[in-house]
């Protein structure tokens, strides 16, 4: 494991200690449960923050209950309420669309118990959440697509694979990406379509773009498994020269961007936020949920080839990352 500076700055400027060491989550709180509802568990994303979540629970002496929703957004409603009756003491949310983030935010307000959202955040109703820990993905997308257009010199034809239309990070990361274009007006987007998150439905919608747009010359795709897919497609289609970005940081990003399959993602740090989220918890249940901020944006990280082997999966996904590779 290499420790440089430049890598030991950036993880402990991202992760502000916390990482290191779990006693964050505070020693008053006991024979306490936390419920913790996700949007599935086949992400990598999803899997390390509740890793986090779980580390956390059990460092602070609390029970954990979590139920992932396997994508389907009438599932996770069903399955909050079905939390919701075992009274927790908090409900952490990582919604499947805006439509499960609404509706379940709701259910707990109604039940009395504190929401701490994660990654997704309601975008719409009357409910009420405590924080909302995410990483920042305006400025994620905006700086990813600085880079890839710096590498397009500046011009050439650009395709966007988007993640679940009206979820937070679709939200935001389209607006960065748009954000950056009015700066390359070289940049031609020629193909926008939705992939759902989904490393096979970007391969085929690449596939399909391709066969449209032999010309095109990169992706963007807003999460890693759709850039994943997207440089696979191309691959099939030995377009080798074709240029795929995505966002997440995924263990299996490390070893793509080192064999050229893929060129840069933007590193989240899901195990961290996972903590974060019980710690809050925590102050909630010790009454000091006044001390948490409404917001709790955090930073990402580009990994591109020439700063790969300055990090480690594990700097992002936690301890059990190198399982993920």
């Amino acid at each position: 494991m290499k420790f440089t500076t430049t890598r030991l700055t950036a993880i402990g400027s991202l992760l502000g200690g916390a990482f290191l060491a779990l006693g964050g989550t505070g020693a008053a709180a006991q024979d306490g449960l936390i419920a913790a509802s996700v949007a599935d568990q086949k992400s990598l994303f999803y899997i390390a923050a509740v890793d986090g979540m779980r580390a956390a629970a059990e460092e602070a002496g609390l029970d954990f209950n979590v139920a992932s929703a396997n994508n389907n957004s009438r599932e996770q409603i069903s399955q909050v309420q079905n939390l919701l009756v075992q009274q927790p003491d908090a409900l952490l949310f990582i919604s499947q669309d805006s439509t499960a983030a609404a509706a379940g935010v709701k259910a707990a307000n109604s039940a009395g118990v504190p929401v701490i959202a994660v990654d997704q955040r309601p975008e719409s109703g009357d409910g009420d959440i405590v924080t909302f820990i995410a990483t920042d993905s305006v400025k994620a997308a905006r700086d990813l697509c600085t880079w890839l257009f710096d590498q397009m010199g500046g011009e050439g034809q650009l395709a966007i694979l988007k993640g679940v239309l009206g979820s937070t990070a679709e939200i935001q990361r389209t607006q960065g990406c748009n954000e950056a274009l009015e700066n390359y007006p070289g940049i031609e987007v020629v193909a926008i379509q939705t992939a759902n998150w989904d490393e096979n439905e970007a391969f085929r919608a690449t596939q399909n773009i391709l066969t449209a747009n032999p010309e095109l010359e990169a992706v963007f795709g807003e999460s890693d498994a759709m850039a994943l897919g997207a440089a696979k497609a191309a691959r099939e289609a030995s377009r080798d020269d074709l240029l795929s970005v995505g966002i997440d940081g995924f263990p299996t990003m490390f070893d793509a961007i080192r064999e050229g399959l893929v060129q840069a993602t933007m590193a989240q740090v899901p195990y961290q936020m996972g903590m974060m989220a019980v710690q809050d918890a925590v102050k909630i249940m010790n009454g000091e949920g006044d001390s948490i901020p409404e917001l709790q944006y955090q930073d990402a990280v580009l990994l591109t080839a020439e700063n790969i082997d300055e990090y480690e999966p594990s700097d992002f996904y936690g301890p059990a990352a190198a399982a993920m590779e």
